[in-house]
C-alpha cells in the first residue's frame, strides 16, 4: 500500500488490546498516522509501538476524546475498546452495557461533535445468537442470547441512526472466532484468563495449563464437538484497513460485514492441530455443554469479499495455531 501520511489521522480505541494492537500495526505498516486511546484495564502499553502517540484514558470520557480528536486532527475512528467475555456478560450485564453500549454512545457523540466522518466498529457474530442457517449471512436475524451480543447490537443500531442523521458513515465488522498472532511476532493474545480455544490450547502446549476442557461431545457435527470459524487476527486487521478505504472512497455508504473464512473447525480438530504442530499431546477433559453454545457458527463471507475485495492471506488452521504457539511461547519474556 502506498504511503498515506497525507491522509487524516486514525484514532484506534483499545489499541493496546489484542485485535486493536494488530490494527495499529496494520495502519502503521500502511503509512497511516495513528493515535491510540486505551485505559489499560485489559490492554498492555508495550503492545503499542513507541512511535505511535498513546493516551491512557477511557473512551467514555468525552472531554478527553474531544481533545484527542482535535489535537491529532482525527478523520476516522476504529473502535475496539470494550469488554468481550460472554460468561462474564451474563453474570455482570451492567458492566457490558456500561463498557460497550454506554461508552460507545459517548464516543460516537464526541465523534459527531468533532465532525469525524468515518467510524469502524468492532462487532461480533454473537449478535446473531443461535443461527437458524449456517453459514450465517449478514441479513440473518440478529437475536443475541447474552448481554455481550446485545451490547454490540445496540451499538450497531446507534451507528445506523447516527449515520442517517449526521455526516458520518460507518462499517460494523462482525467477527467470528479471532485467533493467531502477528506473523512477525510484534503482538498477540496476551490477556490472562482468556477464554478462546486456540489461546487456551496454546497455553496448555506451553505448560501453562494442565489440560483443555471440551464442553460437550454430542453436537450435530462430524465429531460431536462444536465447530467455529477461526480467522487469523492479521487478516482481520487487513479487513479494517480495507473497510476504512471503502468508507473514505464513498462517504454516502455504510456497511455491515461478516469477518470469517467461511469454513469451520471443530474443537477436536483444533486440538489435533496443536498436538501435531508441537509433537505432544494435550490432556483433554470432557465436560457438559455450556448453555447457549451453537453446534456450528460459520460465516458467509461473500459480502466482505465482494464489497471490499478482501482476500485472506492466512486462511489456514495450522498457520493460525503456529502463530499463536510462537507468541505464547515467548509471552512471559515480552511481558517482562
Amino acid at each position: 500500500m502506498s504511503d498515506r501520511q497525507d491522509a487524516p489521522t486514525v484514532l484506534v480505541t483499545g489499541g493496546a488490546g489484542y485485535i486493536g494492537s494488530h490494527a495499529v500495526l496494520a495502519l502503521r505498516d500502511a503509512g497511516r498516522r495513528v493515535v491510540v486511546i486505551d485505559n489499560l484495564v485489559t490492554g498492555f502499553r508495550w503492545a503499542v509501538p513507541a512511535d505511535v502517540p498513546f493516551v491512557e484514558g477511557d473512551v467514555a470520557d468525552m472531554a478527553l476524546v474531544g481533545r484527542v480528536l482535535a489535537e491529532h486532527e482525527v478523520g476516522a475512528i476504529l473502535h475496539f475498546a470494550g469488554s468481550v467475555v460472554v460468561p462474564e456478560s451474563v453474570a455482570d450485564p451492567l458492566k457490558y452495557y456500561r463498557n460497550n453500549t454506554a461508552a460507545s454512545r459517548a464516543l460516537i457523540e464526541a465523534a459527531v461533535a468533532a465532525g469525524v466522518p468515518h467510524f469502524i466498529f468492532s462487532s461480533t457474530a454473537a449478535t446473531y445468537g443461535i443461527p437458524e442457517v449456517v453459514p450465517v449471512a449478514e441479513d440473518s436475524p440478529q437475536r443475541p442470547i447474552n448481554p455481550y451480543g446485545m451490547s454490540k447490537l445496540m451499538t450497531e443500531a446507534m451507528l445506523a441512526d447516527v449515520a442517517a442523521a449526521h455526516s458520518m458513515n460507518y462499517c460494523a465488522l462482525r467477527y467470528f472466532n479471532v485467533a493467531g498472532a502477528d506473523p512477525q511476532g510484534r503482538s498477540g493474545q496476551s490477556t490472562a484468563g482468556a477464554t478462546h480455544l486456540i489461546k487456551i490450547a496454546a497455553e496448555a502446549a506451553c505448560g501453562k495449563r494442565d489440560h483443555v476442557s471440551i464442553f460437550g461431545t454430542d453436537y450435530a457435527t462430524p465429531d460431536g464437538t462444536g465447530v467455529r470459524d477461526y480467522i487469523h487476527v492479521t487478516d482481520l486487521a487487513e479487513a479494517h484497513l480495507m473497510a476504512l478505504a471503502a468508507l473514505e472512497a464513498d462517504p454516502a455508504r455504510s456497511h455491515r460485514l461478516n469477518c470469517g473464512y467461511g469454513r469451520g473447525f471443530s474443537v477436536r480438530e483444533v486440538l489435533d492441530a496443536v498436538d501435531r504442530l508441537t509433537n505432544r499431546t494435550i490432556e483433554r477433559r470432557i465436560g457438559p455443554r455450556r448453555a447457549g453454545d451453537p453446534d456450528s457458527l460459520v460465516a458467509d463471507n461473500h459480502a466482505i469479499r465482494e464489497t471490499l475485495g478482501w482476500q485472506p492471506r492466512l486462511d489456514d488452521l495450522d498457520t493460525i495455531v503456529r502463530d499463536a504457539l510462537a507468541w505464547e511461547s515467548g509471552l512471559e519474556t515480552r511481558r517482562g
